[in-house]
């Protein structure tokens, strides 16, 4: 049970990799691990889609390019609340501002920030990025089961001792992932994720993201 515990408290979003290849016996490993997160009815929703060598780098340079050009399509989901409560607002600000101070990018450094952003549709040049869907029938307590597969990929994977970060900006982007991979129009292409070997020197994988004190979000009763 320490190994999980530990494994919750280090992991974070990596987002500098090393020029260091995945095998893929520990990926299937990872896969397959993850699977095992729980599912309404044992439906076990989500599909994920992996990709490394050429198949990533062409669809990273499409994807980079229709960046460039905001060649952008609604996200066929909702991910943020529309409109953003203050309190959320702040947190996601707070985020922003580390990563972006941790790399030394000032807030009106616009430019800056734009390189940073790319950097998604990149993997952050990690070796494996996972394009992960999930079928357009699937209710809204899916998306539930579909988070903790999610999860699970991350602490399957800090286990295995690779490094992980969620990309949900390819949400914008499933038009140019939908044809480069033919994903069928059934399928509901949700986020990406880049998997790797981080780079322990790199000041992008040195910030923590703060964590809302228990108190302000959980309520006992009877104890």
């Amino acid at each position: 049970m320490s190994t999980l515990f530990d494994a919750l408290q280090q992991r974070r979003s990596t987002r500098r990799f090393l020029n260091r290849s995945v095998e893929q016996s520990t990926l299937e490993r990872i896969l397959t691990s993850a699977r095992r997160a729980p599912s309404g009815a044992n439906l076990q929703p989500g599909f994920v889609h992996m990709l490394a060598g050429d198949p990533l780098a062409q669809l990273s340079e499409r994807l980079c390019m229709a960046f460039e050009q905001s060649d952008t399509h609604p996200e066929e989901y909702d991910y943020f609340p529309q409109p953003m409560p203050a309190y959320l607002k702040a947190r996601q600000r707070e985020v922003g501002y580390a990563l972006y101070n941790s790399l030394g990018i000032a807030r009106r450094d616009i430019p800056g920030r734009l390189a940073q952003h790319r950097r998604n549709f990149q993997f952050f040049d990690a070796p494996v990025g996972l394009v992960i869907t999930i079928e357009r029938a699937m209710g809204k307590g899916c998306y539930m089961d579909l988070g903790m597969f999610i999860q699970s990929i991350f602490l399957a994977a800090q286990g295995e001792g690779v490094d992980s970060c969620g990309i949900g900006a390819l949400a914008s982007y499933h038009h140019i992932i939908r044809d480069q991979l033919d994903i069928p129009d059934n399928e509901v292409i949700v986020c990406g994720m880049a998997l790797g070997y981080g780079d322990p020197q790199a000041p992008e994988n040195q910030f923590e993201t703060p964590r809302a004190p228990l108190d302000e979000y959980a309520r006992f009763f009877g104890f």
